[in-house]
């Protein structure tokens, strides 16, 4: 039998129910290294095809100490507000499941990462003036922030789901839009902490009902000007949904919820910034609507094949994923089940929930991790560079969790090594399995792996700090470092509960550098642009091809994770590199910027053209 490296994956998959993970390893085919640049697409990446190397290559991190912690400062930093989100002990209707995202959103442009939390409410509504309300904290600068929602015009009280950030109008202020599951909201930021509802103006207003889900802002036809993604879930109407009791909905026997399956798909929705402040609706023009995608609810924008233009991923409930490629025309294509990122390695539909991308390996091309509902593991898909991918969960390490149900996540270096790290939060999706027979809690500690640089991770949650072994019902996430100390922290929103705001204490000093990108010919907030920094350092490992450059790829997006949006600032760990060698910039325009020798333990806010605007020194970057 002729075996490829897909249906190698394959057979790993299956084999991984009976054999442990320890013996689905020593199967493993060796792990890819970066090597000599070549083309693919329109972008340089490193070859992908396998070298001469051991069966086997060892780990320069298995056995080293973590180098950082994480404990939850949410309380002492002012996040006290509950999150409200449906029924706590019993849901009538998926509509009370799904949650609110997050998002370090720096609204005042002062390099110091404010935090904006959707909220939602019940079935059973509130009293009028005591409505639960999404909430805007400005940061103080000292750790702790201030709730300034009532003086911010954010004030909408209803089914909060998701937010992304961007500057839509290019206007030098990132706006915010907050997706409902009714009418969404565009808010226009004024830069003095205040906001307003354009809503209509923008042409944004929905006729009918819809479950609008994660969102993203892009520049999808590169004219400089932020277009909006909208995912959709459901077309639900409350009072014709099914009841559980009515319909027999259950999940191992236990009664819950109705849904996904037997239910209406909502429809995506893409609108195209028409350069006024004001949006046209071209979903069915563009495409969106032809394709077999439905249940989406997370949505994350990169340029997976490496051609320069954004291509659209969407984690879908209950069904295949779908990856609308960008057609250059205007139009977009669904070529997920072509290129193998549809389904789990067997074939089979998973219930996806979150998703990021990254390059988790280091050959210029862009991966991507998504998470899935319990019992089933999370995705790794290991881009190949020929518009294909390959199911890498099993691989990778992955595969040993099937236990909890994931919903943010993030590719993220969590200590400066210069290689992405995975972090995953996660809670069930039924409040009903606290005190029943399954072993399953409602809340439930994170998942984080960490890479050890041969193409695989090792879990090491139980290491990591309280943060992340605390159990809560965690939804959307996301990752910035609020308090400008060069390492990354990660802010949690979670179902009828405080948020958990997790600081990350270095405990081994390693180096980093920021980038913030600020447009001119492109938009103004710089999404779409990849970013490209490389650096030396003496204590780069050996691998099978040699001794490498510490080289990182990155592109700056609106949306990801679950529902939520990460910080703008883009964010390099250089482990002990004193200096990024070089910073190049690939810009929506087709500009291409190129910084030398950049000092480590800075942010570098860069405008088109390579004019550093500012910089700050990040504080201690390490213990």
């Amino acid at each position: 039998m002729i075996w490829t490296r897909r249906g190698f994956v394959k057979s790993l998959s299956r084999t991984a129910l009976v054999l442990g993970l320890e013996d689905v390893l020593k199967l493993a085919l060796p792990a890819q290294q970066p090597g000599t640049p070549q083309q693919v697409g329109s972008r340089p990446v490193y070859d992908t095809k396998p070298k001469p190397a051991p069966k086997t290559l060892p780990s320069p991190v298995t056995g080293t100490p973590l180098g950082y912690s994480f404990v939850d400062v949410a309380k002492q930093s002012g996040l006290t507000a509950k999150t409200i989100y449906g029924g706590e002990h019993k849901n009538r209707y998926l509509l009370e499941t799904t949650g609110c995202g997050v998002a370090f959103y720096d609204f005042d442009h002062d390099d110091w990462l404010d935090l904006f939390l959707v909220n939602g409410t019940r079935l059973e509504g509130f009293a009028k003036g005591q409505e639960p309300i999404s909430r805007l904290f400005k940061n103080n600068r000292d750790g702790t922030f201030t709730d300034i929602t009532a003086k911010s015009g954010i004030v909408r009280s209803g089914w909060g789901q998701g937010c992304c950030v961007g500057d839509y109008d290019n206007d030098g202020l990132n706006d915010l839009f907050v997706s409902y599951y009714g009418q969404n909201i565009l808010y226009k930021n004024h830069g003095d902490g205040t906001f307003s509802d354009v809503t209509q103006k923008a042409g944004l207003h929905q006729s009918k009902t819809r479950w609008n889900s994660g969102c993203a802002f892009l520049d999808y036809d590169k004219d400089g000007h932020l277009d909006l993604f909208v995912a959709n879930y459901i077309d639900f109407d409350i009072k014709t949904a099914p009841l559980p009791e009515a319909a027999g909905c259950a999940y191992k026997g236990m009664q819950v919820a109705c849904g996904p399956p037997g239910l209406d798909g909502g429809k995506n929705i893409l609108y195209h910034n028409n350069g006024d402040g004001t949006f046209t609706d071209v979903s069915e023009k563009s495409g969106m609507w032809d394709t077999i995608g439905t249940y989406a609810l997370s949505v994350t924008v990169a340029d997976l094949d490496n051609d320069g233009w954004p291509d659209i991923y969407v984690a879908n409930d209950s069904t295949a994923a779908t990856y609308y490629q960008n057609q250059k025309d205007g139009t977009f294509k669904d070529l997920a089940i072509e290129s193998g990122i549809a389904y789990s390695p067997d074939g089979k539909p998973q219930a996806g929930m979150g998703v990021a991308v990254g390059d988790y390996n280091r050959d210029g091309l862009l991966d991507v991790v998504k998470t899935n509902f319990a019992g089933d593991t999370d995705s790794l898909y290991q881009n190949l560079g020929d518009g294909t991918f390959e199911d890498h969960t099993y691989l990778s390490g992955l595969g040993i969790n099937t236990r909890y149900l994931g919903w943010g996540v993030g590719f993220v270096d969590l200590d400066n090594d210069g290689w992405l790290d995975i972090f995953i939060s996660n809670g069930h999706v039924y409040p009903e399995v606290d005190g029943s027979h399954l072993d399953a809690p409602y809340a439930e500690h994170k998942y984080v792996y960490r890479n050890l640089r041969t193409g695989q991770f090792e879990e090491v949650t139980n290491t990591a700090g309280s943060g992340m072994t605390d159990a809560v019902p965690a939804r959307g996430c996301a990752f910035g470092d609020y308090d400008n100390d060069g390492n990354m922290d990660i802010v949690v929103n979670c179902v009828n509960a405080p948020p958990q705001l997790l600081h990350c204490t270095a405990t081994i000093k390693r180096n980093c550098i920021k980038v913030r990108l600020v447009g001119k010919a492109s938009n103004r907030t710089g999404v779409g642009a990849r970013i490209i920094v490389t650096a030396a350092t003496n204590t780069q490992e050996k691998t099978g091809v040699g001794k490498q450059p510490l080289r990182q790829v990155e592109e700056v997006r609106s949306g990801g994770s679950y529902y939520s949006q990460n910080d703008l600032r883009i964010h390099f760990g250089l482990d002990q590199a004193v200096k990024a060698d070089s910073v190049e910039i690939e810009w929506p325009s087709g500009a291409k910027d190129v910084l030398k020798d950049l000092a480590a333990n800075k942010l570098y806010v860069i405008e088109e053209g390579g004019k550093v605007l500012k910089t700050l020194a990040m504080g201690a970057a390490g213990a």
